[in-house]
């Protein structure tokens, strides 16, 4: 395999997200707000979506900048048809050693075992609240929590590496805070707070929303206590902590309140093929039309070594230094 090495001043491009659908089977409210994707919500057609030879295509060109993990996400991945079959191609791709699903859980009770079996690596369980009556409120759908932690369950009995995502929000779910803690410690699986985020433009995000860090970590350490861990890699956004007892771990994500900008190595890909290289970007770059134009790979390298290298992305640097905000892309569209 030919390996492109970046500038050595330059960060490099370890982790790609590729979001296969933009559909979700929830609502959640900071993310796919029921105000804006309502049941007349249009959605990409499937000529829109990337094929799976496409995104294969890409992920060997990604392989060959060192790019080590690929997360497929969405919308909900899984409403997306035979997702064990490009998870067992992408395990194929020489470089590729981490392929993890991002998932609400809901499909993992038929699908858990078949993509242990394809390969996939671990999974990622978005889980905002213990407690049916908060969940009902977050997801946007009335559902209650049984059918996610049957998915869960599911995850755990095919043999699947589990991480749990919470993202707390301020007068939504901040009472969870210690039942997910409690719930998780029982269970061994690895429970990641993310602080909410103004991503996309329709979450009803301000700082008044936002439990840090600081405010997460002191009050399960008040019952539970926690001893930091050291990062596992160049990179990792989650800040690590043990619980003293040895019986699990959590992390908190805080892009708010302690901006990673320079030190992300995240690039991602669209369901329609365009590609970001931040969460909260504006605009992204229309990767599809390549392919689609039969254009060779080395057209592609070139334009992914002109988009990676000329970025100047730092939106919760700019953030936290107050500057004005700007549009921004959904999260439903770009993934997590």
């Amino acid at each position: 395999m030919v390996e492109y090495v970046l500038d050595k001043h330059d960060r490099p491009m370890k982790d790609l997200r590729i979001s296969v659908i933009d559909q979700c089977n929830f609502r959640c409210t900071y993310c796919m707000p029921a105000e804006i994707f309502g049941d007349d919500y249009r959605f990409m057609p499937e000529s829109e979506l990337l094929s799976f030879d496409e995104i294969i295509r890409l992920v060997k060109i990604f392989a060959q900048f060192g790019t080590e993990k690929v997360r497929i996400t969405g919308g909900e991945p899984l409403m997306r048809k035979n997702m064990d079959q490009l998870v067992a191609r992408i395990k194929q791709v020489e470089g590729i050693q981490d392929v993890a699903i991002t998932t609400n859980a809901v499909f993992l009770v038929k699908q858990a075992k078949k993509l242990k079996e394809a390969g996939l690596d671990r999974v990622n369980i978005s889980l905002d609240a213990i407690e049916d009556e908060v969940f009902k409120e977050t997801n946007g759908r009335g559902i209650k929590t049984k059918p996610v932690i049957k998915g869960i369950e599911a995850a755990r009995e095919a043999g699947l590496p589990i991480k749990i995502n919470m993202v707390v929000k301020k007068g939504m779910n901040e009472d969870q805070i210690l039942p997910m803690a409690r719930y998780f410690k029982q269970t061994g699986d690895t429970l990641r707070f993310i602080e909410f985020m103004d991503v996309g433009n329709h979450n009803g995000w301000n700082m008044d929303t936002v439990v840090s860090k600081k405010e997460i970590i002191e009050q399960i350490h008040k019952e539970m206590p926690l001893e930091p861990v050291d990062p596992q890699y160049y990179g990792e956004v989650a800040n690590r902590y043990q619980y003293e007892d040895g019986s699990a771990e959590i992390g908190v994500i805080s892009s708010v309140t302690d901006a990673f900008c320079s030190t992300c190595t995240r690039v991602r890909l669209s369901a329609d093929g365009h590609l970001f290289t931040c969460l909260f970007a504006s605009v992204g770059y229309d990767i599809r039309s390549m392919l689609r134009d039969d254009e060779p790979d080395e057209a592609i390298i070139s334009r992914l070594i002109h988009i990676w290298t000329k970025r100047d992305d730092q939106y919760s640097i700019d953030r936290k230094n107050g500057k004005p905000t700007r549009k921004k892309i959904e999260m439903s569209y770009i993934g997590g």
